[in-house]
């Protein structure tokens, strides 16, 4: 599986980026007005870091203003995906931009329904958000089941990108139920590698080192 960071801070990506852990990162209108900086300046900061996708969203919800603002959004650098909301709008600028060869993220998907119609409309990318879904009770990770499904079924080239992650059991559970890609804020891949048992044993192992007073160098 596939790891996305779902962040416009470019210090979480760079240091993402030099553990090895980034396949590519995913913002949103959110994001990057938590970050305080330029959209546009942002998106390509980030592009020049990182050599995988980077979605970036347009804030129009008409067919036209998506078009435009999504071609304009393609210009700033090669990685660029365009982040489309899953609406019958957002469905026709999705097939726009993916007859020209433009890679597209249809984004706030709920349903297996949605997720059929974007791959439809030859997404590269749809996202489903778990999170939210749990906050309604509703089971997040069935619908990633349902979505691997179908796209199994009719063979789809439509990744799965799991988003709206909140917790390492998100992570584990999406790579079981096979999604391609996970989007995850930066404080919740960095936890992936916590574990009190590798922290007790390393803690043993210093221990018994220093014990030989011996150096490796």
């Amino acid at each position: 599986m596939k790891f996305f960071v779902d962040t416009a801070e470019v210090d979480a990506i760079a240091e993402l980026n030099d553990y090895g852990l980034l396949d590519g990162v995913t913002t949103n209108p959110s994001l990057i007005a938590k970050s305080g900086r330029d959209f546009k300046e942002v998106i390509a900061e980030i592009c020049a870091l990182v050599e995988g996708p980077v979605s970036a969203e347009v804030a129009s919800t008409e067919f036209d203003g998506m078009v435009a603002e999504g071609e304009h959004l393609a210009k700033i650098a090669d990685n660029v995906v365009i982040k489309l909301p899953l609406t019958l709008d957002g469905l026709k600028a999705c097939r726009h931009f993916t007859a020209k060869g433009i890679k597209t993220n249809v984004t706030l998907c709920f349903s297996a329904n949605q997720a059929l119609l974007a791959a439809k409309a030859g997404a590269t990318f749809i996202s489903p958000f778990i999170g939210r879904l749990d906050d309604l009770n509703i089971d997040g990770m069935e619908l990633i089941e349902e979505i691997r499904a179908i796209y199994d079924n009719y063979g789809f080239e439509t990744e799965i990108l799991a988003a709206s992650i909140r917790s390492a059991n998100h992570v584990k559970d999406c790579a079981i139920a096979g999604a391609d890609v996970a989007t995850i804020p930066p404080a919740v891949i960095k936890g992936l590698a916590n574990h009190a048992l590798t922290d007790k044993g390393l803690a043993a192992f210093v221990k018994d080192w220093a014990a030989t007073g011996q150096s490796i160098l």
